[in-house]
């Protein structure tokens, strides 16, 4: 990366963030438009999305008003999914009973927890590992959202259209889905919500997205590509609110992200699982004689050439870079001793915490995760994903269940010196000096190996075969599934002759990646502008063109466990890299967990308990923060 492209970039990125240095001083709601300069807008325009005031549905049990099926734009492909509901705690809200409706006004004076109508944060979960459809709820539980209002917290459960298109039901017009859809379809619940701040209890400029897997990718990208030009077509066609009734401009960024092994950055994902899984592997499509065997060797040397480009730095400011050892692989530089070292803190954190006899218990994502919609099961979300080819588990979570993960198996370990010893079994690669409470792993080959071998098969998403639900999220209409990745395609195109040379080679590979990657969607936008809107560096690193022209989220969550082998390590951590050196960006919490997979992965306590007070945390009092 050169060094002064990213210094003279510095300064737009500067600019994109200083209205986000501090949730609670955010003018995101357009209040900061200069009268004189204002542009000249139809006041009425968005009137038809004005929140009925008169229309709360209340649960007096736990003192929580409702609302359900909100439309939050004019033109919504999908009314199943286009719409949004919202959970109040009860204290916001003084209220007329009208038949079977309450009529409400905001409760200036009420407080819950530590915060105020004017104060409250907006919580959006993305309740989907696969990216899957999420509908907005039809029907109304209570379970699980206590965790969340009882803290002062506004619950907003927003739908939106999944990685491919679909058809609401008793219609036959296929509506649009896959990329950017489903963060497209977040950012307009987003300016919703903004465009009826003046009659909710909350804070519009402390919205936060949270999610898991795929989901956690989106909210991701939610956090750091806030009023980027990338979504402004798509938002036009579907009737986004672009300004309130009273002329103000309306933004769709957020004040804090938090994700669990997000998948996200399509363009380096590819190569990113051969450098850090896939170049350790010897078996199925890695097995030597085959051509897809090449093409790992070949994205994990492609990985080593993108990371050197990317000009990611450490704590220091030092640029972390991939060296090559004897036989070419990209296996030693600073880069590789980052992420061993992500990999020995996490260890030295869970053998230094944990309390022996350990119970170590496999298990899984499963979808939903959090509450909000009690139609939505687990089996249910299973037979969704089942129909696209897609499904990863049959177990059923409860809606109300705070765990989001299914439990699979479990060993019981009596010693710290006996769980030590199962993993080097077949020959002594990490250790703990309890004395100076630190971990030594010998290679990050030997911890791939013993604890994340690869689990998908070359390329990981974008698959040979357009068979992966990446490939459905690229998709376009009918043509369900598409190659995306233009560097697969590039290595497909450079080395077909060496391929053909290999076992399962076919010559029809390169013209399917090279057409599949020129391609355009409805809105005439192009493959690798699909690719761009789904992957947060884009917005956050100087190697990108979209670097500075987004506003990024101040407060950050990355969370993932450190034993699944779905997503690749490289992807959080490059995400915080770039997140800890962006001007604006406050505060990165981010936690790999040794022993943990493919979950709401946390070092100890419960992921949304967590969650909510980590929300808390980045929200102080006004006499706190100095507003």
């Amino acid at each position: 990366m050169n060094v002064t492209r990213r210094n003279f970039l510095k300064f737009a990125g500067l600019g994109s963030a200083l209205g986000l240095a501090a949730c609670g001083k955010q003018k995101t709601d357009g209040s900061g438009d200069d009268d004189g300069n204002r542009p000249q807008v139809d006041l009425k325009e968005f009137a038809d999305l004005d929140l009925d005031m008169s229309a709360w549905n209340y649960d007096s049990k736990n003192d929580c008003y409702y609302q359900l099926g909100l439309a939050y734009c004019l033109k919504p492909a999908s009314k199943a999914y286009e719409s949004l509901a919202i959970f109040v705690p009860g204290k916001y809200f003084n209220a007329e009973k009208s038949g079977d409706k309450y009529k409400c006004t905001i409760n200036e004076s009420a407080t819950v927890g530590s915060f105020t109508p004017k104060t409250a944060p907006v919580v959006m979960p993305i309740n989907s590992a696969r990216l899957s459809a999420q509908g907005c709820p039809t029907a109304y539980d209570y379970g699980g959202l206590g965790t969340y209002l009882s803290q002062g917290l506004v619950y907003v459960y927003a739908g939106f259209r999944g990685r491919s298109a679909g058809y609401d039901s008793g219609t036959t017009k296929m509506f649009p889905g896959g990329a950017p859809w489903p963060v497209v379809d977040l950012k307009a619940a987003i300016r919703y919500l903004r465009y009826n701040a003046e009659a909710l209890p909350f804070s519009a400029d402390r919205i936060f997205a949270f999610g898991y897997g795929d989901g956690g990718g989106a909210s991701a990208i939610l956090g750091a590509s806030g009023d980027s030009a990338l979504f402004t077509k798509y938002l036009e066609s579907i009737g986004a609110a672009t300004h309130d009734a009273k002329g103000n401009s309306l933004s769709d960024a957020i004040c804090g992200s938090a994700s669990w092994c997000p998948m996200m950055s399509y363009d380096s994902a590819d190569a990113a699982y051969e450098w850090m899984m896939g170049q350790f592997s010897s078996d199925g499509t890695r097995a030597d004689g085959t051509w897809t065997k090449m093409l790992s060797n070949d994205l994990a040397l492609s990985y080593g050439d993108y990371v050197n480009q990317m000009d990611l730095r450490d704590a220091k400011d030092k640029q972390l870079t991939l060296d090559a050892v004897e036989d070419g692989a990209y296996l030693d530089g600073s880069y590789y001793e980052y992420i061993l070292g992500l990999v020995q803190s996490a260890a030295a954190d869970f053998f230094g915490r944990t309390q022996f006899p350990y119970t170590e218990a496999k298990s899984r994502m499963v979808d939903p995760a959090f509450p909000g919609d009690p139609n939505l099961s687990a089996s249910g979300a299973d037979a969704l994903d089942e129909v696209t080819g897609s499904s990863t588990t049959t177990e059923t979570v409860q809606p109300d269940s705070t765990s989001g993960v299914a439990q699979v198996q479990a060993t019981v370990y009596d010693s710290l010196g006996s769980y030590l010893a199962a993993l080097n079994g077949d020959y002594r690669w990490v250790t703990y000096s309890s004395g100076r409470k630190a971990a030594r792993v010998s290679s990050l080959w030997d911890f791939v190996v013993h604890c994340r071998p690869a689990n998908r098969a070359v390329s990981a998403y974008d698959a040979v075969d357009r068979s992966s639900t990446s490939n459905q999220l690229f998709g376009i209409g009918d043509e369900s599934t598409l190659h995306f990745d233009a560097t697969v395609s590039s290595l497909v195109s450079a080395n077909q002759d060496r391929y053909a040379t290999a076992a399962g080679w076919d010559a029809k590979y390169v013209t399917e990646w090279a057409e599949d990657i020129t391609k355009k969607d409805d809105l005439d936008q192009d493959m690798s502008t699909r690719v761009n809107a789904m992957n947060p560096l884009y917005h956050l690193s100087g190697h990108y063109a979209g670097f500075g022209t987004a506003t990024v989220a101040p407060h950050w969550r990355i969370n993932s466990g450190l034993f699944q082998a779905t997503t690749p390590l490289t992807a959080e951590a490059n995400l915080a890299l770039a997140l800890r050196h962006y001007d604006g960006v406050q505060d990165v919490d981010f936690n790999e967990v040794w022993g943990k997979g493919y979950e709401l992965a946390e070092r100890e306590g419960d992921a949304q308990s967590n969650f909510v007070s980590w929300v808390v945390s980045c929200c102080p009092a006004p006499e706190e923060s100095g507003e």
